[in-house]
């Protein structure tokens, strides 16, 4: 018996030299806190875009559909049929039902450089002041900050974005005979003021060259109609996409295709453009953006690299809910 109990009084003590290490050891509770807080955050998202018929609104809603964000998804619109149905306010009212802790505002436009970003910055606490059309377009759709105090974290639109350089890459693709024969020309709806046109070509031109590597066109060009500019800026805008076109042509021998920088399905894309080309030796379907998976894809990159709203815009945001 007496090894047995000499085995035993050994694991004794080291059992009790263990439970002396152990309360010497200070106490660290953090990794534990830092998980359980972390597993709390809950991040909504709200798609936002301009709106249109049913049709338009249906490609937005089936990208919010597809994108796998980590949470709860609402779409709102700021113009067209589904404005006064699907106002700002209401989807922020919808995500804080459901316990976000931030809500990420995903603008499904174009460009960051137009009146209806501009829109989407006020709504989302910015101090930035609407002319008198924009706020129009959303007093009558009775569109409006939001009453919360979740922290609403405000995204830029597609720019100069990956996605999209694929979605018109696919797009032009579809049409080409032969791509490394034939030029290609990247049409979109535009902006009206000079400052803002720069910069939207400033974002498009890497797109055109991204779609260019990826599809072996010849020749890619891109350029804007200016659709809803005064008549003669606009009419100048499409002699230069015509003028474009036909230089294209001469380049290669062959009819151009053309591609629309729009997103959804639309009048223009419908009945404008093809007006505005016709004639020129040029093929088009007009295809926009939607439906295409990249498209759900950009949305859950926006939502990942979304930031918290610096304090001017948090403080507006407080002074809109006191009020």
């Amino acid at each position: 018996m007496r090894p047995a109990l000499s085995a035993l009084t050994g694991r004794q003590s080291l059992r009790r030299r263990a439970s002396q290490l152990l309360l010497a050891a200070p106490l660290v509770l953090l990794p534990f806190a830092s998980v359980t807080a972390q597993s709390k955050d809950v991040r909504g998202t709200i798609v936002i875009a301009h709106g249109g018929d049913s049709l338009w609104n249906e490609g937005v809603l089936q990208a919010a559909r597809e994108a796998r964000t980590g949470g709860p998804v609402e779409v709102s619109f700021l113009m067209g049929k589904g404005a006064a149905t699907a106002r700002f306010q209401d989807a922020v009212a919808k995500l804080d039902a459901q316990g976000v802790t931030s809500i990420a505002v995903v603008p499904l436009l174009v460009s960051s450089y137009s009146g209806h970003y501009d829109q989407i910055r006020w709504l989302a606490g910015e101090d930035v002041s609407l002319n008198e059309m924009m706020q129009h377009h959303l007093h009558m759709n009775g569109i409006d900050r939001a009453e919360t105090r979740t922290p609403i974290l405000l995204t830029k639109a597609l720019d100069a974005s990956s996605e999209m350089a694929r979605v018109l890459a696919d797009r032009a693709t579809a049409m080409a005979k032969e791509p490394g024969a034939e030029a290609l020309m990247i049409v979109g709806h535009g902006p009206n003021s000079a400052e803002d046109y720069a910069a939207w070509m400033q974002n498009l031109r890497p797109v055109a060259d991204s779609v260019r590597a990826w599809t072996g066109f010849r020749d890619v060009r891109v350029e804007l109609v200016r659709d809803d500019a005064p008549a003669a800026v606009r009419a100048e805008a499409v002699l230069r996409v015509r003028e474009l076109i036909e230089m294209q042509q001469m380049l290669t021998g062959r009819e151009v295709v053309v591609v629309p920088v729009l997103v959804s399905k639309g009048s223009v894309s419908r009945d404008k453009l093809p007006k505005d080309i016709a004639g020129t030796p040029s093929r088009y379907t007009g295809e926009p953006l939607l439906p295409h998976s990249a498209m759900a894809r950009w949305i859950e990159r926006r939502v990942r690299e979304a930031q918290p709203a610096s304090s001017a815009v948090r403080a507006n945001v407080e002074q809109h809910v006191k009020h």
